[in-house]
Formats: C-alpha cells, sequence, structure tokens
C-alpha cells in the first residue's frame, strides 16, 4: 500500500491559513489592556524591523540602475496609484447592493496600498520576465506608498479615516521610512550578515505580519465590529476582488503591449502593477483607521491570497512562452541572468 502524502501543493497558501489562524486566535484570545499595549508596541517594533531588512537587501546600485528604465516604472505607479484608486470610487456604486459602507471603505484602501516586492520578484522570475525591472518596481512603489497611501486615504476616505492627520503621516514615516534608509545606510556593513541568515529573517518577516494582524483583529474584537460581516458580505466582497484583480491584470497585460513594450517588461509590468502589499498595508490601516484596522484590513488580506493564487498560475503559463528575440533590447538580456535569483514570494 502506498503510503498517503501531504500535498506538496496546496491550493491556498500555507501562510494564508497562519494569517487565518491568527485572525481566530484574535476572535477566541483577543489582547486587551496592558496585554494589547504590549502587542501594539511589538508590533509596532516589528514592522519597523522589517522595513530595516528590506533597507540592507535592496541594493543601491541595483536600485540606480533601475531608475534608467523609467518608463517602466511610470507605468507601474500609474496602475497602482491611479487605475487602482479609480477602480476602487467606481465601486463606491455597489454600495449597499453588495458591499456595506465599512467593507467598501476597505476596498478603497486596498487600492491605495503600494504594490509587493517579494511575490512581484518571483513572480516574473517564474514566468521569464525582466527581474531587475521588477526588484525596482516594487521597492520603488512600497517608497511611494509611504507618503502617497497616506495622503490618497486622507484625500479618498475623508473622514472616514478617522485617526488621519499629520501626526498619523509623521508616525508613518518613522515606522516605515527610517528604518528603511536606515537598512541602506548599514547595508555595507551588516548586508552579507543578512544575506547568510535570509531563512532565519524571512521568518521574522513573516512574523512580523501575523503579529500586527493579531493586533488589529484583536482591538477589532473588544470594539465589536465583526456584527457588522456577514457571510453574504464576504461573499460579495470576494466577487468584487475578482472582478478587480482581472480588471487589471487584462490592462497591465493589454496596456503595456499597446505602449510598445516586450514580452519580459510587460510580465515585470502584470506582476508589479496588478498586486497590493500587505506588509506595507497592514501597518498603514493600524495607524490610520484606530480601532477600526480589522475591517480596513479585511478586504486586503482576501485580495492577497487571491492574487497569489492567480498569479501562480498565470506565471506558469507564461514561462512555457516562445522566447523573443533580444535585439535592441538590452534590459532582456540582464533578466535571464538574474531569473534564478529571485527571493521567494509571501
Amino acid at each position: 500500500m502506498k503510503r498517503l502524502r501531504w500535498p506538496t501543493r496546496l491550493p491556498i497558501d500555507p501562510y494564508v491559513l497562519l494569517l487565518l489562524g491568527t485572525v481566530g486566535l484574535a476572535a477566541l484570545l483577543p489582547a486587551r489592556g496592558t496585554g494589547a499595549e504590549f502587542v501594539d508596541g511589538a508590533s509596532t517594533a516589528a514592522i519597523a524591523f522589517l522595513f530595516f531588512l528590506y533597507g540592507v537587501r535592496l541594493s543601491t546600485r541595483e536600485a540606480l540602475d533601475g531608475l534608467k528604465h523609467w518608463r517602466l516604472h511610470v507605468v507601474v505607479l500609474a496602475c497602482t496609484f491611479v487605475i487602482f484608486p479609480l477602480l476602487g470610487l467606481a465601486a463606491r456604486g455597489l454600495v449597499p447592493v453588495l458591499l456595506t459602507q465599512p467593507l467598501y471603505q476597505g476596498l478603497l484602501f486596498l487600492t491605495l496600498v503600494p504594490s509587493t516586492i517579494q511575490s512581484s520578484i518571483a513572480f516574473t522570475s517564474i514566468a521569464r520576465g525582466n527581474v531587475p525591472a521588477a526588484i525596482c518596481a516594487g521597492s520603488f512603489s512600497s517608497l511611494a506608498g509611504i507618503v502617497v497611501t497616506p495622503l490618497l486615504a486622507a484625500s479618498l476616505l475623508g473622514s472616514s479615516v478617522g485617526g488621519f492627520s499629520a501626526d498619523s503621516l509623521v508616525e508613518i514615516v518613522l515606522q516605515l521610512l527610517v528604518p528603511f534608509v536606515a537598512g541602506q545606510v548599514l547595508r555595507r556593513w551588516v548586508g552579507g550578515f543578512v544575506t547568510r541568515h535570509k531563512k532565519v529573517l524571512g521568518l521574522v518577516d513573516r512574523g512580523s505580519i501575523l503579529l500586527v494582524v493579531y493586533a488589529a483583529f484583536s482591538e477589532g474584537m473588544v470594539q465589536g465590529i465583526w456584527s457588522q460581516v456577514s457571510p453574504l458580505r464576504l461573499g460579495g466582497l470576494l466577487l468584487v476582488e475578482a472582478v478587480l484583480l482581472a480588471v487589471m491584470l487584462a490592462l497591465t497585460w493589454y496596456g503595456s503591449k499597446a505602449l510598445g513594450f516586450g514580452r519580459e517588461d510587460r510580465i515585470a509590468i502584470q506582476f508589479a502593477g496588478s498586486k497590493k502589499s500587505l506588509a506595507s498595508g497592514l501597518p498603514m490601516a493600524s495607524v490610520l483607521f484606530g480601532a477600526h484596522a480589522s475591517l480596513a484590513v479585511l478586504p486586503l488580506m482576501l485580495f492577497h491570497q487571491m492574487q497569489l493564487m492567480v498569479c501562480a498560475v498565470i506565471a506558469k503559463r507564461r514561462s512555457h512562452d516562445p522566447v523573443e528575440p533580444v535585439s535592441g533590447r538590452p534590459s532582456a538580456a540582464v533578466s535571464r541572468t538574474a531569473a534564478g535569483t529571485a527571493p521567494r514570494s509571501r
């Protein structure tokens, strides 16, 4: 008899299962009182350390070289901070038919969050796209989002972002941008250590996000806001997010073709321009939404899982595409040499 084996490819990312387990833990044992203060402080420190690691990992020379491919980065930034928010505003017409007002606010916040770094690089590598461009596009988007996302949230969400103020923007900059810059400054001395221990530090990455999720959903449980969500509304939210992802995947792929980009650049644009970062969005939501952060990040968590599943399938299919001639496109030659160096998706 053959032994039963655990499937090597689960339909759901194991990390998303951990996220759901963390939500369940917060529902059963939410942090209260002194415990809540400790969890909030620990999550703030963990996110700051996470962005410090981002700064250490990004090669300054690589970032400067990436600036030469400015047309690609402009397209990705436009998709992330212009087209996505416009689609989010258009979804306002779905309230109250499919979405409640709080869920819509979370959906709109989702559209304002910067792009991912790790998963964009990983999927671009699998699909044999322009990996250096994906690295720079994700990094530039994350840096821009530290300032752009809070400003867009204040403008488009208005009074629903009760915690936004100049102090909130300063807090986000101190928590995200300052550690990133510190990582860049100290990269020369600690870069080798981070590279040698990247597996252990990868656990720190994921643990930081789990801690922020626990803090946000604990506060939501204490405030009693989960009574506002029903299974029917969650189903409506999933449907809206599926349409949103499909539209962005189509726009980034066919739009970049219309703009004259080659296959490898189009792959980088599609994966960097259609995805949203859970790592960046969670700490921003905790600052901007306060006690209502759990409902605000719920659409982002669901979209995160959906984009991973769909983009994994697309990347696998793109990997079988015929290779285009590389004459006149130097970035393509670089991408093949770097295709095996991307970190794992998160």
